[in-house]
């Protein structure tokens, strides 16, 4: 490059004999002689040749940048060094254009000081490029020195772009400091605001979460400058990011009137932007205009300056933009706007022209600019539930023939979902789709999580199936109907959603980990024990788990490892679990107190299950030296423990540290403290508990009573005539109005089974069956018709339609009719009265005697334990 230049600084003095142009070579070259070809001025030749070359070299630099090659770029650039020519600004255009787009700080400060040694002056052009490549690129204190240079020199007007830029890159980085100090160089030199500058002042404002500075902005922006239709967008837009949708609304009324009211057109910009035709004259700064606040003394946290429904944005600026003669109750946008005495119509000037004739004549880019902020507020709408305020938008798109677009769709869809229900959601998009509008996959992933919500997983299955093309941010439907899955007990279709994603490679996150430790870290159902196999299998499950968790780089969370343990757990396997309680504590060392007790209590209730109880008594003790927090779920496992000691007064002493600790005994609490009682079979003792809880103003639950029913039912039990307190048990049931379950109508049965009273029996499980119903006779009155016509239906596949009739939330229901089916079967009398039965009034009057049954000194235990373990 040296020699080229070089050679090209001889050939430059030489004689013009000795100087042909390009023109004047590629004559030669062709024949042609030099008097007859055309000539220019040696003046004339080397300006062209020298203006040729340096465009070369500039676009050599440029392509070296481009290719990282910097070494080479700075070696060209150093080359201009030698050269014997006088340089213009013009020759360093290109490469500093390109720095400015990249940006290349570094290369541009190079440039500059070559620039500066030779002596060559600045343009407006250069120094654009210079200010947008070091702001751009991080180098603010520089930037801001060529601005302050470029306003000593230039007018304000022409300064003022420069300053833009300069708020532009702020905004762009979030340095709020760098924008302060621009203002305050603008403020130094007079400097006023155009249009653009509120736009970047808007964008500042918005990064740094500060909702009375967008106020501020606002009110200088409307006090001596009218903002177009394209800058009221961005206030909107900026407005429902910090949920203050009533300041929203009224702006987007005032688009509507300037959009009725002016017939511009918007012009689209290089970048393929919508900018306003007019001019863009800058507001001039005024002595006592306001300065804008955005330090962050004034900065809103986030939980202050987003608001919820916009119902308290007015407790800041409550006259900023609300007309006085309006107040947030969804003010409606009519096809007239401006009637007599409204306070926007005198603003904007319209006489009788209708809003709506005026904006079927206004640009295609008008009308879409307008929909760009209807679907704004409408998505604001989702995310601050406001169905209200959505449900009006959508009213007043149709009123304005802005048709509504996909965009549109997705965002009321989503915010009906939310406050309607997804059954309604699911007309709007029959609705959409009659008017030939497909909806967005994000609007059908939106569906498919509602329905999973409401756990109808058949229809949440299909909606996931209709998205055209899943992506990772539809991982939230997903796992949405995971969690359903685990709700319903439903892994085989896990199963397929998993195989879903591996087809189309969806990354699972750490809530679907979660749900699948839940989902599959437990092979039996609850009511069989684990053994050899399933363990193996549980081991493996888990092993394929966490070793995709570990090819993903994501770390177990305290949900995960929570359920990991609880699935250990629920198989029975003790040793693997204990072992993942001491790895949860050594990973997970950010949880608080509170959840590493969850932890604990996870692990003793699985012990406690698994009649582990030295083992339970020995993590208790573990959290009580640690002084790990305890509540009333943890004391109520620790008494049922004791059940299998047994020891009653461990119970007790264990009962007495709960209400040391706060903590009031509840109706579970007794229950576990009447199956320690009944280890001993003390019948005398539980009711008594009984009692204690009524006394205590604790209301008994069916579980509470089922638990004497089952305890008094055993072979041996009734052999001892315990009969007596299981009728008992089943008339204060009755008394107390509570609705018996399945479980109380099979110990009930068993025991007059036992001791073959069969006609007993069968008129018990009748009068139970029927109260299993309803207590109240007159609901059931209304329903006779209908039960009888199952009961007593003599087609083959009755007992099929009384289970297909019910749905899962009337399982009970189904279980009592099947039950007086099989009575009629056996030659039972059906009879919908079952207070006029001869057992159920022999069991009322036996009550009415307070004859509470006799337990015998025999059958009363001797001792409870000698010591007690807490």
């Amino acid at each position: 490059m040296q020699r080229i230049l070089s050679r090209a600084a001889r050939r430059c003095t030489n004689s013009s004999a000795a100087f042909k142009s390009p023109l004047a070579q590629a004559n030669v070259a062709s024949g042609v002689h030099s008097e007859d070809a055309p000539t220019c001025s040696n003046e004339y030749d080397n300006f062209t040749w020298k203006n040729s070359l340096v465009r070369s070299v500039q676009a050599d630099i440029v392509n070296a940048l481009r290719r990282g090659d910097r070494q080479r770029a700075s070696m060209i650039l150093s080359n201009f060094q030698n050269t014997d020519w006088e340089l213009t600004k013009d020759d360093f255009s290109h490469i500093l254009e390109y720095c400015a787009e990249a940006p290349d700080p570094l290369f541009v400060m190079e440039t500059l000081e070559l620039m500066e040694e030779k002596t060559i002056g600045m343009s407006k052009g250069i120094y654009r490029y210079v200010i947008r490549a070091l702001s751009r690129g991080g180098y603010f204190k520089e930037a801001l020195h060529w601005l302050t240079l470029l306003g000593e020199k230039e007018s304000t007007h022409a300064t003022l772009p420069f300053f833009n830029i300069f708020l532009n890159s702020c905004g762009s980085s979030a340095n709020l400091k760098a924008a302060e100090c621009c203002l305050e160089t603008m403020e130094n030199y007079f400097l006023g605001k155009s249009e653009i500058t509120y736009c970047e002042l808007l964008k500042i404002a918005v990064l740094q979460e500060n909702l009375p500075a967008v106020y501020d902005i606002w009110k200088d922006c409307t006090r001596y400058y009218s903002p177009s239709i394209i800058m009221q967008r961005k206030f909107v837009r900026a407005l429902t990011t910090f949920g203050d949708l009533q300041s929203a609304y009224h702006i987007l009324q005032h688009m509507v009137a300037i959009a009725a009211q002016s017939s511009d057109h918007l012009r689209l910009s290089s970048k393929r932007r919508y900018q306003s035709p007019r001019l863009d004259i800058p507001v001039l700064a005024l002595s006592e205009s306001e300065d804008l606040k955005l330090l962050p003394d004034c900065n809103l946290q986030p939980s202050q300056g987003k608001l919820a429904t916009g119902e308290n944005s007015a407790d800041v600026q409550p006259e900023l933009f609300e007309e006085k003669t309006q107040s947030f109750e969804i003010v409606e946008l009519k096809a007239d706007v401006l009637s007599e005495g409204n306070n926007l119509a005198d603003k904007v000037g319209l006489e009788n022209g209708s809003v709506l004739d005026t904006l079927r004549i206004v640009g295609s880019a008008v009308r879409r600019i307008l929909r760009w902020s209807f679907n704004d507020l409408m998505h604001a709408c989702v995310q601050f539930n406001n169905c209200q305020l959505a449900e009006q938008l959508f009213l007043e798109m149709q009123k304005l023939r802005l048709r509504p677009s996909k965009f549109t769709y997705d965002g009321f869809v989503k915010t009906v979902i939310a406050s309607k229900g997804v059954a309604y959601a699911v007309k709007v998009i029959e609705v959409m789709e009659r008017k030939g509008i497909k909806p967005y996959n994000d609007t059908l992933a939106a569906l498919s999580e509602g329905f999973s919500k409401d756990l109808q997983l058949d229809l949440a299955e299909d909606f996931l199936e209709r998205i055209s093309e899943i992506r990772p941010k539809h991982i939230r439907a997903v796992n949405a109907l995971l969690s359903g899955c685990e709700i319903m007990n439903e892994p085989e279709r896990a199963v397929r959603i998993l195989a879903k994603m591996k087809h189309v490679n969806m990354k699972a996150t750490l809530r679907t980990y979660e749900l699948l430790f839940s989902l599959f870290g437990n092979i039996n159902v609850p009511y069989e024990d684990g053994n050899v196999l399933s363990h193996v299998e549980v081991s493996k499950r888990i092993s394929i788990i966490e070793m995709d968790m570990l090819n993903n780089e994501i770390q177990h969370s305290f949900v995960s490892m929570k359920n990991l343990i609880r699935a250990f757990g629920a198989e029975g396997m003790i040793e693997e679990m204990l072992r993942y309680l001491n790895v949860a504590e050594n990973i997970l060392w950010d949880i608080n107190p509170y959840q590493k007790s969850d932890l604990y209590s996870v692990v003793l209730h699985a012990l406690v299950q698994a009649k582990e109880s030295h083992k339970a008594i020995m993590i208790f003790k573990i959290m009580r030296s640690c002084g790990l927090p305890t509540n009333i779920s943890i004391y109520t496992t620790m008494i049922e423990c004791c059940k299998w000691l047994p020891c009653f007064k461990s119970a007790s002493a264990l009962l007495s540290l709960m209400l040391q600790d706060g903590f009031h005994p509840t109706v579970v609490t007794y229950t576990s403290l009447l199956k320690v009682a009944l280890t001993k079979d003390d019948f005398e003792g539980a009711l008594d508990l009984l009692d204690t809880c009524k006394t205590e103003g604790i209301e008994p639950d069916i579980k509470m009573f089922n638990a004497v029913l089952s305890h008094a039912s055993f072979f041996e039990h009734c052999l001892q005539g315990q009969i007596h307190v299981i009728e008992y048990i089943v008339e204060c049931i009755h008394r107390e109005k509570i609705q018996p379950d399945p479980s109380t109508l099979w110990y009930t049965f068993c025991v007059y089974e036992e001791h073959e009273l069969y006609n007993t029996a069968i008129e018990a499980l009748q009068v139970l069956s029927m109260r299993m119903i309803s207590e109240d006779v007159s609901i059931r009155g209304d329903k006779i018709t209908a039960f009888e016509d199952l009961i007593l239906s003599e087609e083959p596949d009755a007992e099929l339609r009384i289970t297909r009739t019910f749905e899962a939330g009337e399982e009970f229901l189904a279980t009592a009719l099947l039950n007086l089916r099989w009575c009629a079967i056996m030659g039972a009398t059906l009879s919908w009265s079952p207070e006029e039965s001869l057992w159920a009034r022999r069991l009322a009057s036996s009550h009415d005697d307070n004859r509470r049954p006799l337990i015998s000194p025999s059958e009363v235990p001797q001792s409870w334990g000698r010591k007690s373990y807490f």
